[in-house]
């Protein structure tokens, strides 16, 4: 998957990827390649206040919170794009979960809690956050390493002539076949029916885990995602969420544009459904 940290787009495909995974996980290795050249490196040329509308629609197209005012209210943001992308290839210098996990929680400071992730101060929280070797990855974000691994990236990007984010490559390894390229962001049902066609059959999906474990585990969720892992419209999720709510499992954060649900239980190694 070709994203772009800074991207709106590629934070509005969260949904569709969590279910995914969840569903048919055990038939796919996800890979984040980075192809931040492509976007973030130029944004600074075009006009606050049209990445800020830009933001705002993707935002209520999408349902995945997204807060453009961040253009607006800030005098240079996001002023160090190369370095964010750097971040996280130096995250994934710790292992593919490490990296995964890090961008997730990029993508909610900057699109949920306006943080500057070009900052390095805001980058070392995350990366402590995220519960990384905070040393090891600030040793790495300045190292050569990291450097040719968003080189090798942004190469891989060049090669395959991916000019959109996010895109989804598909390929089979029992087959020599080329790759099935998708740029941009679509519905989960077309990313399930090319899965399909590149095993040549339908299998059966695993079973969804209880909400409650769900929450545990990915620790701070959209309802908009809740929604589409559970075929619930967000009335019924908001309805469900209130009674973990309740229970003190859960906790409400609002958000423009959408609502955040935060597991109140242990870590995320700690779940055990």
């Amino acid at each position: 998957m070709f994203v772009d940290p800074l991207c709106p787009e590629c934070w509005s495909l969260e949904p569709a990827i969590k279910k995914l995974k969840i569903k048919y996980g055990r038939f796919f290795t996800l890979r984040i390649i980075v192809s931040a050249s492509i976007t973030s490196l130029n944004k600074q040329k075009r006009k606050k206040h049209l990445l800020a509308e830009a933001w705002e629609k993707i935002a209520n197209r999408s349902g995945m919170p997204c807060d453009g005012s961040l253009w607006l209210e800030q005098d240079q943001p996001l002023s160090s794009p190369y370095l964010a992308a750097l971040a996280l290839k130096a995250a994934e210098l710790q292992g593919r979960k490490a990296g995964i996990l890090f961008l997730r929680s990029m993508q909610e400071s900057l699109f949920v809690s306006k943080q500057n992730i070009t900052d390095e101060d805001v980058l070392l929280e995350i990366a402590e956050k995220t519960k990384l070797d905070v040393e090891e990855f600030k040793r790495d974000l300045h190292s050569q390493s990291a450097v040719k691994a968003l080189q090798c990236d942004m190469k891989i990007a060049a090669e395959m002539d991916v000019t959109v984010n996010p895109t989804l490559t598909f390929f089979n390894s029992l087959h020599d076949d080329e790759g099935l390229k998708v740029p941009g962001n679509y519905s989960y049902d077309v990313y399930e029916e090319i899965l399909f066609e590149m095993l040549g059959d339908e299998p059966k999906p695993s079973e969804t885990p209880p909400l409650e474990c769900f929450i545990e585990y990915f620790r701070f969720v959209a309802s908009k995602e809740i929604a589409l892992v559970y075929d619930l419209s967000l009335e019924e999720v908001e309805k469900e969420m209130k009674k973990l709510a309740f229970a003190k499992k859960v906790a409400r954060v609002e958000a423009k544009h959408g609502l955040f649900w935060k597991s109140l239980a242990g870590t995320q190694e700690d779940v055990t459904c």
